[in-house]
């Protein structure tokens, strides 16, 4: 190392957040995917508003880390480290799984480059390749939707009148029928009403308009929470982490209500009686953005609510299927739940994704903001 290069080396202070590495901070803090400065000991000495999303932590709270405080050391994130400063030139990864007890993130492409201004340093971005099979899983979801709506029509008109006639045909047999066989009339009379109610259920997902309006989603958590501990959820822990700076979601309350029910109430039956708990959480995520049907525009969905538990977890078998309809792991589930959800959360504008793994699952909503420029009105704002 010449002394100059040292000289600049020892003087060099810990980079802050807002004004680190002076001639390319500005451009790394401007760059929409996770970008992170690691010393010749892989301490955290920069990482851009992205990547803070990426690890879920804070510039703070990351500075006082090694990257060994949160990946296994068997991880390949640290060969390509390694590699760098080997050859002292960039080296690139893909498909990584990062995994540990901090960190779950899959498909993970990530590209390493010298710092030569700090010895030993490497510059690493990253793109998370999970959020492009949330879109596609997404669009798998919508489609899903789509065609329970068509199911539902299609019953609705084609199930239910010759239903009826099959029940009144029934009442009538079961007028003149012995007593051994009016049990038999009775079962049929049950199982048209079962159908019936299925029929009735399958009808909530008809495409019909949805008013959107601003709506304070901490409200609607509160109202959910309330519902949950005072009935289903009255033996767990629900524990409350709120971004309280987080603006009005765009959408109708009487559905989000809906759909947190539902996320909740799946929680509360996944989780173990006695050490069950379930976490309600709200972030920003500045990053996320939709493509809107029949149109170039694509719409901005920052405001992230979260239902995680740490029950079993989702089996795998049906993860990649589980907001279609008819899918359940529950014993005598119809599966229409979470299907509906999906397709709710797709009225709204919004996204719905799962991440599941044993001892933890988590349901993320990915909601929009009011349009600019829209006022919001005061009474359903306040609304409780």
């Amino acid at each position: 190392m010449s002394g100059a290069v040292a000289a600049r080396a020892r003087v060099m202070p810990l980079p802050a957040r807002s004004a680190p590495l002076p001639e390319f901070g500005a451009i790394l803090a401007a760059l929409p995917m996770p970008a992170v400065v690691f010393d010749a000991e892989d301490r955290f000495r920069y990482v851009n508003p992205a990547a803070e999303l990426f690890f879920q932590l804070s510039f703070s709270t990351l500075a006082a880390m090694r990257l060994g405080d949160l990946l296994p050391p068997d991880s390949r994130l640290f060969a390509l480290l390694a590699q760098v400063r080997q050859h002292e030139a960039p080296v690139s990864d893909h498909d990584l799984t990062l995994d540990s007890p901090r960190l779950n993130r899959r498909g993970v492409a990530a590209h390493g480059a010298p710092l030569p201004e700090m010895p030993g340093a490497v510059v690493l971005t990253l793109q998370d390749g999970s959020t492009a099979q949330m879109m596609n899983r997404q669009l798998n979801f919508l489609g899903a939707a789509r065609g329970t709506s068509a199911m539902a029509e299609m019953l609705a008109h084609e199930v239910k009148n010759p239903l009826s006639g099959i029940r009144g045909a029934a009442q009538l047999l079961e007028q003149g029928a012995a007593e051994s066989d009016r049990e038999l009339c009775q079962l049929i009379q049950d199982e048209a009403d079962r159908i019936r109610n299925l029929v009735d259920r399958m009808d909530m997902f008809s495409d019909r308009p949805v008013e959107l309006a601003p709506v304070n989603i901490h409200q609607v958590l509160d109202h959910v929470r309330r519902v949950a501990q005072t009935g289903f959820a009255s033996h767990l822990r629900i524990v409350e982490e709120y971004d309280p700076s987080l603006p009005p979601v765009w959408g109708n309350r009487d559905q989000l209500v809906q759909i947190l029910l539902n996320l909740v109430k799946n929680a509360a039956e996944a989780v173990d009686p006695l050490s069950g708990e379930i976490i309600l959480a709200t972030a920003y995520h500045h990053g996320v953005r939709i493509a809107v049907p029949g149109s170039k525009e694509r719409v901005h969905v920052p405001l992230q609510v979260i239902v995680r538990d740490n029950g079993p977890g989702i089996p795998e078998a049906v993860r990649a299927t589980l907001f279609e309809p008819f899918v359940t792991t529950k014993r005598g589930g119809q599966g229409l739940g979470l299907a509906l959800v999906a397709k709710l959360v797709a009225d709204q504008g919004g996204l719905i994704e799962c991440d599941s793994r044993p001892g933890r699952t988590l349901f993320r909503l990915s909601l929009a903001m009011p349009p600019a420029g829209f006022r919001a009105d005061a009474k359903q704002m306040d609304r409780p």
